[in-house]
């Protein structure tokens, strides 16, 4: 079943069933251009077999950063690094779809102190994010604009298509959910208002790529917060959708309060239905498939053949989004499709700053978030071995991932060049 290629809406045929979806590179030079290092990392990707390559978030505008070392996409001084990095997947057998993205309050204090979002909601968390003003009309108007922008960019680089990361608490997610946009005008209040900016920047993206050109939404299926954006909005915001012409909905959830993504699960805690469907999402995306009239990928927890194969053969999804496996194991697509490959290594089971109170059930919120960004840093030390061509390193230690992963950003950070 994951060998069998997916036509979408659009007319854009997919080889397979399976895609790695996005994962943060920072990897930009000190213009925000692709480099050789996304060349070689995901020509590694390609030659693994998987159909298509979703790119980490490729931002819109150079003021406002998920995280230094993101690629930008605003003009056509991008284009010839854009270019290379498509060939290079395009060579090797994939495609590589672009994930473009503007991180609202997720934007570090290393990057804007004042970061641009739905409502002055301040994300606390390290004391790693500033306080928020909230977008003018004019800032809305300009988001829009540049997000069509960016996808017009992408497709005229080369790029075989374009998802809109509506997910995981970035700026589009801010919109959507009651917890971050408390605006009372078009924009806010009831969830058609939250939901207005989703479909205002599908509805201008779609107008500047063409019919043709598939285009991807990632959209939480909850936030998992208390006030934030729930399954029942999910479901209707994707009804919405049905009428915008997007091609494939991939299905998430959480935030960086609530990193629903990282979380792992004691083994004790895990209901059988759960461990049955072995994604973490799958639950939620059988109500979101209910309605859904396009394709949709269910990203995150998939560690099995069988599990994957169950969840296509069951309906619950029609694409496999994975992640951090190919971090550790860049070729196991081909492998897992001829059969040979049943399985992927869980690594995160090791990955905490210790045991105890330092673990992962520790009582303190702060350690908690250290144990998910030294997580973090140790898969971005994985992807830099990657991109230098080496193999990967899976005895490093998390904490020293962690401790090399906040020197590099506050690098990369101080070496951007503005022109």
């Amino acid at each position: 079943m994951i060998e069998q290629p997916l036509t979408l809406p659009c007319g854009h045929q997919v080889a397979n069933r399976l895609c790695k979806a996005a994962m943060t590179e920072g990897m930009a030079d000190a213009y925000d251009n692709p480099t050789v290092l996304h060349q070689r990392l995901y020509a590694a990707w390609a030659r693994g077999g998987a159909a298509i390559l979703t790119t980490g978030n490729i931002m819109i505008d150079r003021r406002y950063l998920e995280r230094a070392g993101n690629v930008v996409v605003e003009d056509d001084s991008v284009l010839p690094t854009l270019s290379a990095w498509a060939q290079a997947v395009r060579a090797n057998g994939s495609q590589l779809w672009a994930q473009i993205s503007h991180p609202g309050r997720q934007c570090p204090r290393m990057v804007s102190l004042t970061p641009l979002a739905p409502s002055e909601v301040q994300l606390d968390i390290l004391g790693n994010f500033g306080k928020p003003r909230a977008a003018t009309e004019a800032d809305i108007e300009d988001i829009i604009l540049r997000f069509a922008n960016a996808a017009a960019l992408v497709q005229k680089a080369g790029l075989d298509g374009v998802q809109l990361h509506a997910a995981h608490g970035y700026l589009l997610s801010q919109f959507l959910s009651g917890r971050t946009n408390l605006r009372q005008d078009q924009w806010g209040g009831t969830l058609a208002n939250r939901a207005r900016l989703l479909l205002a920047v599908v509805a201008a993206v779609r107008a500047r790529v063409g019919p043709a050109y598939p285009i991807s939404v990632k959209l939480n299926s909850s936030d998992f917060v208390k006030g934030g954006f729930t399954l029942e909005e999910s479901v209707q915001v994707v009804q919405w959708l049905n009428e915008a012409g997007v091609d494939l909905l991939e299905v998430s959830g959480g935030t960086y309060e609530q990193v629903e993504f990282f979380k792992q699960i004691p083994d004790g805690e895990i209901r059988d239905s759960t461990r049955e469907r072995e994604a973490m999402f799958l639950e939620y995306a059988k109500s979101i498939k209910a309605v859904a009239r396009m394709p949709i990928m269910v990203t995150g927890g998939f560690r099995t053949l069988a599990g994957m194969e169950a969840a296509l053969t069951g309906q619950h999804t029609d694409m496999i989004g994975l992640a951090r496996p190919f971090c550790l194991d860049p070729d196991f697509p081909v492998r897992m499709i001829s059969g040979q490959l049943k399985a992927l290594p869980v690594a995160e089971d090791n990955l905490y700053l210790g045991r105890g109170y330092w673990g992962p059930n520790s009582s303190s919120a702060y350690l908690r978030s250290l144990n998910n960004f030294a997580q973090a840093g140790w898969y971005y030390h994985q992807l830099d071995c990657l991109a230098a061509g080496r193999s990967p390193d899976p005895a490093a230690s998390p904490l020293g991932a962690l401790l090399s992963h906040l020197f590099m950003d506050s690098y990369k950070s101080l070496r951007r060049k503005f022109v």
